[in-house]
């Protein structure tokens, strides 16, 4: 079999097309690689399952300890959203493992956790500790629905109490000991102001605070998480305000807190979300974080519709992070056509469109290779990701790796469906003296700059360690 045959044959294995430059023997060996469609797990994008949804029992804690949600496609964070009650019982004394032991068996998959810790809850009346309320800090019961009222069942803190917020400080240093610059946080919520950490009162005591009130809770956590990403909810800004020029929301960005929205199908079109203009200021920069209302009360209401709204949504917000806020598999079940299609489109999707290479080439002249790709998703690639050339032997051994390190992938503008611009590249790679001479495997990947692979590609023919099987070529 000749050259040409040879590799036409293995070419069309992976489902690349060959477009030959010569006659018998091309010079040039072009592949345009078909987007398989499948879910990508990535830096900073995905799923993210609720495990904890305010109470211990929703939703993904009914899962049994070995079961990690593995069928579920694109899952990439496990949040975890709780009270500071069940965190800090009593002053001092933690009960981290209410967050350790889920953690850890999504971890173990390579998965990442997100944190929203509460202090304010419709259901729980000591979200924040009954210990802080001794100590004197002011708060008021209340009722949902009426507000403040005398005897009320639960309580709030007063956001702005110098000893709430002394107290606070304390719990979100001792937090963020262990979880600021963690790689394995994908983000932590600024959950302190609010029920529900959600940034309004509407549901508890219907009081108002003021810019500086609120600026002092995200200063908290800025102060001390320097490291991992930090969100607060749209509705810092009031659950119904404008889109942008919110002063608490532009403050926000100003710091590099992200923006999520948690009332994505809260209520029936055309009132099915409220922000998708103010995310404009942050995903060039920032990823977004949607959270849809639970999924069971939304379809009931009608809210929900056939799931295409949700779509729209990560459109419109150009999310990278969406949430599975339900019985995670019940969602998947009755989801699942959606669920692909947003998984096409969520967060950002690194397309190789077409890559040449000469079939032949002399080690001392050195490679000349040229790519053409795109972003397919609706947000940049944040984490930034640099092209790698891969030459492997007939045994899988590394024999040469070559790093586009001129072209940040990050740069790849994004559009809608289809849209998608695209970015030629063309390097001159030289050879390293001790490169021995053979027929080698060509693999394309994306990652640092030292060639170590760190974002999957919708592409097939991968070696198990995100490397993705272009062709052959003969080094002389």
């Amino acid at each position: 079999m000749n050259t040409y045959r040879f590799l036409c044959c293995c070419l069309a294995g992976l489902g690349f097309v060959l477009v030959a430059a010569g006659a018998d023997v091309p010079e040039i060996c072009t592949v345009r690689p078909a987007d398989n469609g499948q879910a990508l797990v990535n830096p900073q994008m995905g799923w993210t399952l609720h495990y904890y949804s305010n109470i211990l029992s929703n939703y993904g804690s009914k899962l049994e300890p070995a079961d990690t949600l593995d069928d579920f496609p694109g899952l990439s964070v496990i949040y975890l959203r709780l009270p500071w009650g069940y965190l800090e019982p009593r002053e001092g004394k933690f009960t981290w493992s209410v967050l350790d032991t889920p953690s850890q068996r999504w971890i173990d998959k390579g998965l990442q956790i997100a944190l929203r810790i509460s202090c304010s809850e419709s259901w729980m009346r000591w979200a924040t500790p009954a210990w802080v309320r001794d100590a004197g800090s002011r708060g008021y019961d209340f009722r949902p629905g009426q507000g403040v009222v005398e005897d009320g069942p639960y309580w709030e803190p007063d956001y702005g109490d110098p000893i709430f917020l002394a107290k606070l400080d304390r719990f979100v240093a001792a937090l963020a000991a262990r979880y600021d610059g963690n790689p394995r946080v994908a983000f932590v919520d600024v959950g302190s102001y609010g029920v529900w950490g959600e940034g309004h009162t509407w549901a508890s005591t219907r009081r108002e605070y003021d810019f500086e009130t609120i600026k002092k809770h995200l200063d908290i956590y800025r102060k001390h998480f320097q490291k991992t990403l930090l969100c607060l909810s749209d509705d810092f800004a009031g659950p119904e305000s404008p889109g942008r020029g919110q002063p608490i929301i532009a403050y926000a960005l100003s710091q590099g807190i992200t923006l999520r929205d948690d009332s994505i199908c809260v209520q029936p079109p055309p009132r099915s979300w409220f922000h998708a203009e103010m995310a404009g200021d942050f995903w060039p920069t920032l990823p977004v974080i949607l959270e849809h209302e639970h999924y069971g009360p939304s379809r009931k209401r009608g809210a929900w519709g056939d799931g295409s709204l949700l779509r729209r949504a990560v459109e419109e917000y150009h999310a990278s992070y969406l949430s599975i806020h339900w019985w995670p598999r019940e969602f998947l079940g009755e989801n699942r056509p959606i669920i692909d299609q947003i998984n096409r489109r969520l967060g950002y999707r690194l397309q190789l469109r077409e890559a040449s290479w000469p079939t032949s080439v002399e080690r001392a002249k050195g490679l000349d290779f040229r790519f053409v790709w795109a972003n397919g998703g609706v947000a940049p690639c944040y984490p930034g990701g640099y092209a790698a050339v891969t030459l492997k032997d007939d045994s899988g051994g590394i024999v040469a790796v070559f790093v586009a390190g001129d072209f940040n992938l990050a740069e790849l503008a994004v559009a809608a469906p289809g849209e998608a611009p695209t970015r030629a590249v063309s390097c001159h790679f030289s050879f390293a003296p001790n490169c021995r001479p053979g027929d080698y495997a060509v693999f394309v990947s994306v990652g640092s700059r030292d060639g170590t692979p760190q974002i999957a590609l919708p592409l097939e023919g991968h070696d198990g360690h995100r490397r993705y099987r272009l062709g052959t070529i003969c080094c002389r």
